[in-house]
């Protein structure tokens, strides 16, 4: 049996209507002003140079997995939202959920920076569906240390869950 042949979502990007997508809950990156602004000045000027990449929901609509921040950009900006007749570019990916939480944290880090409190949550959460640590920081790009840090901060003990301690004082 033959595999499938892949092919990247960027080859068959859909204009979709931007009241038919929807902002994920999972999202811990955040954009400072001046940012935000130059983001509305590039899509401005240069138009949406990436797609949003979406989930596909079995309702139909679309729920962001990256691109929150250009999805954003035409709802705040009613320039932007008539220049593109309320259409945005969308790629979609089929992923299951933690799969869709990686690929959103592999996205952000690559080129921004994350709320401690909301990565805290998405640890929480994958530990909660059952994601051991290895698949975290394989699939996250996390260290063992900063995986380890954000538990300590957590003060969630439940986090330690599947961690083999050490007597030392035996």
């Amino acid at each position: 049996m033959t595999e499938k042949e892949f092919k990247s979502p960027a080859y068959n990007v859909r204009p979709v209507p931007v009241e038919q997508i929807d902002a994920n809950s999972y999202n811990p990156n955040k954009m400072a002003l001046p940012e935000d602004k130059l983001l509305y000045e590039s899509i401005k000027d240069d138009g949406y140079t990436m797609p949003i990449v979406c989930y596909q929901k079995p309702d139909g609509r679309y729920e962001i997995v990256d691109g929150y921040h250009r999805y954003t950009t035409m709802l705040k900006h009613k320039d932007i939202y008539e220049r593109e007749h309320g259409l945005l570019p969308v790629s979609v990916i089929d992923k299951p959920i933690q799969d869709r939480i990686a690929s959103t944290i592999r996205h952000n880090r690559a080129r921004g920076t994350h709320d401690v409190d909301l990565m805290v949550n998405i640890v929480k959460e994958l530990k909660d569906s059952g994601m051991s640590d290895q698949w975290i920081m394989k699939n996250i790009g996390m260290s063992a240390d900063e995986l380890l840090r954000l538990k300590q901060v957590s003060g969630i003990a439940a986090l330690f869950a599947d961690k083999d301690f050490s007597k030392s004082w035996d």
